[in-house]
């Protein structure tokens, strides 16, 4: 790795991408300041603590953090480099992307700005979100000068670079995966390039400019939804013709050039379940298959509520002295994938929030990776995966612990093809 020109760098955003982010610069000996608005995690980092799950991430933090070379804090600082990584919500319910946080956050650094300094974009964005904020950054700024005016003659220097890596191994892929980076102006890119080459053993690769960058990522991520949404509804056309999906897929993935993705209870996650839709918002009238995968994706937890309260008429037929209130319903995961803590927009936890709402009986809830249920399954029983005894078994998310045990008795209701 080539020595860094950076010497001290500021993450925007401690979560799931800011604070892997900050660790991974912090290790190359480089000072940090990581900023959040969350005192709690705040004192968690600067404790060398974490407050999310993710493999290696605690031993690096821990590290950077007793080495004093990352801290955290409430408000920017001066740096040389700030790297912006907040959420981008959406707006009600038309999918409408929201850009408060990035808005926010522009207007936040701008007071610490000087002469030189870079601002990279990584949060997944709508199109044009990266000119945007630096409209924003400007309008704050009054005395510097932005590439959208003085192009490479700019006192600031602006790009965007999505993060593209997988939750559970995001330290590894932070390092190993290839970077897009799509600066305002040639100059804007190479200096972002610079800045993670830093740590990234991938290639940099220089888009044509932040919108070819920020579309890559949604891109991406559409993709993937779109081969998941073809799992998703081939699952339930099975269903309806008594073909075990599993083992359909199995077969006609032996094809070379075939390679269905497996289906499950929906689509999660912080990404997939939220990029399509800024796609969509740009071109309501032309992204008609990538709408369309969305809302089948959308729909699939809807289809497993009905598999389990169809399940549960299986029961009470079975056993005609019982009421509802007797059925005791087992519910496995909350998390959006297999083995990490990540509840953001994870079909699993709203099935399991529609079933404590709807169903009178007992509720247990299995999810080996948090230590606590959110607050609206409060009255649902949190068990540990040995003490489980249910008359309907709904599995949603194959954590590893739940592959390794056998196939528990009762109605199951498989989302993941754990039980076939």
């Amino acid at each position: 790795m080539p020595e860094s020109s950076f010497k001290r760098i500021s993450v925007i955003g401690l979560g799931y991408i800011g604070l892997p982010t900050a660790a991974m610069f912090a290790s190359r000996k480089i000072e940090v300041v990581g900023v959040d608005v969350n005192q709690h995690a705040v004192d968690t980092i600067n404790r060398g603590k974490v407050h999310i799950v993710e493999p290696d991430l605690d031993m690096v933090v821990h590290a950077a953090v007793h080495e004093g070379y990352l801290r955290a804090t409430n408000e920017p600082e001066p740096a040389e480099a700030f790297l912006i990584a907040v959420p981008t919500p959406f707006k009600g319910e038309d999918h409408e992307p929201d850009l408060k946080y990035i808005e926010a956050a522009a207007k936040a650094i701008a007071p610490v700005l000087a002469v030189g300094n870079l601002i990279v974009l990584e949060s997944t964005s709508p199109v044009g979100a990266t000119e945007a904020m630096a409209d924003w950054l400007a309008e704050a700024r009054p005395d510097l000068t932005f590439p959208q005016t003085h192009g490479e003659a700019s006192d600031i220097r602006v790009a965007h670079c999505p993060e593209r890596v997988l939750p559970g191994k995001v330290m590894q892929e932070l390092i190993s995966n290839d970077r897009v980076i799509g600066g305002m102006t040639s100059a804007c890119s190479a200096r972002a390039v610079t800045l993670y080459q830093t740590f990234v053993k991938g290639e940099c690769v220089m888009a044509s400019g932040p919108r070819a960058a920020e579309m890559a990522k949604l891109t991406e991520n559409s993709f993937r939804d779109v081969n998941i949404a073809f799992a998703n509804e081939l699952s339930m056309i099975c269903d309806k013709l008594d073909i075990d999906v599993w083992e359909l897929i199995r077969l006609a993935n032996r094809h070379p050039r075939v390679n269905i993705l497996q289906p499950g209870p929906g689509v999660g996650g912080h990404c997939i379940a939220v990029d399509p839709w800024f796609i969509v918002s740009s071109a309501p009238d032309t992204a008609r298959l990538i709408r369309t995968a969305r809302e089948v994706n959308d729909s699939k937890p809807l289809w497993v509520l009905e598999q389990v309260r169809a399940a549960i008429g299986a029961h009470l037929v079975e056993n005609p002295t019982k009421t509802v209130q007797e059925v005791t319903l087992a519910v496995y995961g909350l998390a959006f994938k297999p083995d990490i803590d990540d509840l953001r927009e994870s079909p699993a936890l709203e099935i399991a929030r529609e079933l404590h709402s709807l169903h009178k009986g007992p509720l247990l809830v299995v999810e080996p990776n948090i230590r606590t249920l959110p607050q609206d399954l409060g009255n649902a029983q949190f068990v540990p995966l040995g003490e489980i005894r249910a008359d309907v078994h709904v599995m949603l998310v194959d954590h590893k612990p739940f592959r390794k045990c056998p196939k528990p008795e009762g109605h199951l209701v498989d989302a993941r093809g754990v039980w076939r």
